[in-house]
């Protein structure tokens, strides 16, 4: 199951437009265009100067020492200029333009050189700024005379002239192509990825410290007085060694729970369907499990697909009040879908402080999707998509 489709009469968004609202002729957004439309005289001025002077004193020393070094540093100041024109038409355009991805950093002269001289989100930084001029001299004349005489007609001129700085600054100025955008993405989802682990690892050291690695150096104080005591009175060192048994089996017991929290066995061995049924054993609610897959997926997707399910009705058990939950699991062409419906009370959010937001970034960051319907009154349906890997060997 995946998330529901817009319905065919609803109107398309494109993504970066301006959220859909209604404005008066007179109102702010008209205003905030016509400033950007004057502005767009001094700020094509500043372009077109900037890139015909770096290019051309660039190129013509290009035969010296200074010459590309000179070229490149234009480059780079090249990228400032199209960082503030982005930020202009964020604030007064409302246009949602992305970044491009910072320059790798270069471990030396050439490769800093190297890579500022080749760099495309740069050149097309320089290219807006040679072809704004004329279009900023025509935007502002217009403006400015509709400020004058064509009152009444100012907020059309000023919206079709704003469309079409729109459509320049993302044409030239956005990020160059899919892969540029898909970078900036995984970098984002990188970031998730590493804090989510630092939490597990502070998790399994708060774990260790403060359950199995206590009892331990408790047992080890134990079977010294026992030690100490087992010539002079030998029944209650023979107390303290039971005592101390007892604490081996629930230090055991503690560390089969946090190795189930880090890797559960049941999973390596058995799969997907046996682990969820012992996650669904359990549940505090009882839970039916339902896995239909042709083969089992790659580790990596298979040990997130579990631990989705865990955090999932673990909702279910502390939020819900429900009576009854289901786990279901498919693959649907390249995906791997896990959906847990249950009969509670509902009003699950991504932002209701139940972990499903965090649930939501940690499936996000590894091109994955949650998705929840929960209606006041119930019932919960979550349904989370997975990337399907085949598994090697």
């Amino acid at each position: 199951m995946t998330a529901d489709h817009p319905s065919p009469s609803a109107p398309a968004v494109t993504a970066g437009d301006p959220p859909a609202r209604r404005r008066t002729a007179y109102g702010k957004e008209t205003w905030k265009e016509v400033s950007f439309l004057l502005l767009n005289l001094p700020a094509s001025l500043v372009g077109f100067v900037y890139a015909v002077t770096t290019v051309s004193v660039g190129a013509a020393l290009s035969v010296t020492v200074i010459g590309l070094p000179l070229l490149a540093a234009g480059l780079a100041g090249a990228r400032g200029i199209g960082r503030s024109e982005r930020a202009r038409a964020r604030w007064l355009l409302d246009a949602d333009v992305a970044e491009p991805s910072p320059l790798p950093r270069a471990g030396g002269a050439l490769p800093w050189l190297w890579a500022q001289l080749k760099d495309p989100v740069a050149w097309r930084s320089q290219l807006y700024g040679l072809i704004r001029l004329p279009w900023g001299v025509l935007t502002f004349g217009v403006t400015l005379g509709s400020l004058v005489g064509l009152w009444p007609v100012l907020p059309f001129i000023a919206r079709g002239l704003a469309a079409a700085d729109r459509g320049m600054v993302r044409g030239l100025l956005s990020p160059s192509d899919e892969l540029e955008r898909r970078i900036v993405e995984l970098e984002t989802d990188r970031g998730v990825v590493v804090d989510t682990a630092a939490a597990d690892l502070r998790r399994i050291e708060r774990d260790l410290h403060d359950g199995a690695q206590a009892r331990l150096v408790a047992l080890a104080m134990g079977l010294g007085l026992a030690k100490e005591k087992l010539h002079e009175d030998p029944e209650a060192a023979a107390e303290m060694v039971a005592e101390a048994h007892g604490e081996v089996k629930l230090a055991l017991q503690e560390l089969r729970d946090l190795a189930r929290g880090i890797h559960p066995a049941v999973l390596t061995d058995r799969g997907l369907g046996a682990a969820l049924s012992s996650l669904a054993g359990r549940c505090t609610v009882p839970a039916t499990v339902a896995v239909e897959l042709p083969e089992r997926p790659a580790e990596a997707i298979e040990g997130i697909a579990y631990f989705t399910v865990s955090e999932l009705l673990q909702n279910v058990s502390k939020h819900a009040r429900a009576r009854a939950a289901s786990v279901e699991v498919w693959r649907s062409g390249d995906r791997l879908l896990l959906q847990v419906r249950d009969d509670g009370r509902g009003g699950a959010r991504l932002d209701g402080g139940t972990g499903l937001a965090g649930l939501a970034e940690r499936l996000g960051a590894v091109d994955g999707l949650l998705v929840v319907d929960s209606p006041e009154g119930g019932p919960t349906t979550v349904t989370a998509e997975l990337p399907w890997r085949d598994r090697r060997g």
